[in-house]
């Protein structure tokens, strides 16, 4: 065997290694993307990228941030305030505007303090913090909130793909079942108006293709809404529809600590510091001054202290007024908080209880409905091979099978949309679901 040999010249070899060294390097960059676009995109990572790009979490820690910084300048003392003037200035006379002709005649500089006392610097700092509590707590409802809609995002996707998948697969039972019906119309053996009625069941399933496939696009637009770019990229795994941590006698308990609710906790400590501040503003801020005062030659200096007090003297309309006000913000944030506390369980134990009848009817598809159909289609075409029945049982058990399988489908469907509804009501339930299995039954 002869092996051909090309030898390229010392120039030529360079000239090459010009032109394909930038080539090679593109390809070697372009590596890393290229493996991302094809790799699938699971609920967790759909979720991780979600919460990444999300512009609302780093508000909610700037609003925090703010309060915080807030918290330590209410505890600070108020600013000096530096005091100017010119006293007992003549303004007629032979003196008139003189300022060292008459012995009352006087420069002023002084320094102003107002007093704050320990209490309302603590009251305030209080209500900063606690407002800063409940950005932490917002943040952590919007987290929860995120990660409920893009899994809601994720799973209709899926479904609806699924759908696609199957209105594929009637379609085809659908051309087969022209096919019988124009054949047993030539032969003698059936009416043209079965032909007829196969050829509208084609159409009807081509218009729901189409509207599967609007679908499809839908819910392509409305997870990129969450995860932006690769949007559209294959999905990994099935949602699981494992068992929710939730307990039906502890519900109320439970779900107090849950964002939603522990958001309108926090806005009832914001309003109860509203209220420690109003009452130690009930106390006024006394002001305490001194001035040196520099008069003419030959008149001796002299220096001047004074307190400023701040008289209420309609008290009882006014600062009482304010924390009878503030004390009604925190019945009203308590009654906020109790009724929307009993709506969520009541939403909730309702959503449970359809979860758990989905999940029943799952398992009545799963070891019932779906094989009974799977045998009644076995049976047709056991039939039809022995000549005792017709090809038209077998498309028809076909198509019952898989209308069988799309009702099984779209019950999956809302149930997953209901895990996903629970199980992301705290961001603490955000798990990894990657690479999850249903059972082998399921369709």
């Amino acid at each position: 065997m002869t092996v051909a040999r090309c030898r390229f010249g010392r120039r030529a070899r360079s000239t090459l290694f010009r032109r394909m060294f930038p080539c090679a390097l593109a390809f070697i960059a372009l590596m890393p993307f290229a493996h991302a676009a094809d790799s699938p995109l699971s609920l967790a990572e759909a979720q991780r990228r979600a919460l990444a790009r999300s512009q609302l979490l780093p508000a909610q820690d700037a609003a925090g941030a703010a309060a915080k910084a807030m918290a330590v300048a209410a505890g600070q003392w108020m600013d000096p305030v530096l005091k100017l003037g010119l006293d007992n200035l003549p303004v007629s006379g032979p003196d008139a505007w003189s300022i060292n002709k008459d012995f009352m005649t006087m420069g002023r500089i002084g320094v102003m303090q107002e007093w704050v006392s320990a209490d309302k610097r603590a009251s305030r700092t209080a209500r900063f913090e606690r407002e800063a509590d409940k950005a932490q707590v917002e943040k952590a409802a919007a987290q929860a909130n995120i990660a409920r809609e893009t899994a809601l995002a994720w799973i209709d996707r899926y479904y609806a793909e699924a759908a696609v998948a199957l209105l594929k697969e009637q379609a085809a039972e659908a051309t087969l079942e022209i096919d019988a019906a124009e054949f047993a119309y030539r032969s003698g053996r059936g009416a043209q108006a079965e032909v007829f009625a196969a050829r509208g069941a084609q159409a009807s399933l081509t218009e729901k293709a189409s509207e599967a496939r609007r679908r499809v696009t839908t819910a392509i637009t409305m997870l990129a809404r969450w995860v932006g770019p690769g949007a559209d990229a294959p999905l990994s795994g099935r949602p699981v529809l494992a068992p929710l941590p939730f307990d039906r006698a502890q519900l109320e308990t439970q779900l107090a600590a849950h964002p939603q609710i522990a958001t309108l906790t926090q806005a009832e400590a914001l309003a109860a510091a509203e209220v420690k501040v109003a009452q130690a503003n009930r106390d006024p801020d006394w002001s305490f001054e001194i001035y040196y005062q520099q008069r003419g030659p030959g008149f001796g200096n002299m220096m001047s202290v004074g307190v400023s007090i701040p008289l209420p003297w309609d008290r009882a309309n006014r600062q009482d007024r304010d924390v009878s006000a503030k004390l009604a913000f925190v019945d009203h944030a308590r009654a906020l908080r109790e009724d929307a506390l009993r709506a969520h369980v009541a939403e909730v134990a309702a959503m449970l209880e359809e979860w758990e009848n989905g999940r029943e009817r799952l398992g009545l598809y799963a070891d019932s409905l779906l094989p009974l159909a799977r045998d009644r289609t076995a049976a047709a075409v056991a039939a039809y091979r022995g000549g005792k029945g017709t090809l038209a049982d077998v498309l028809a058990a076909r198509r019952n099978e898989l209308d069988v399988r799309r009702d099984a489908l779209m019950l999956e469907r809302e149930t997953a949309r209901l895990w996903a509804q629970l199980n992301y009501l705290d961001i603490t339930h955000v798990v990894n679901t990657a690479d999850v299995r249903l059972p082998k039954d399921r369709p």
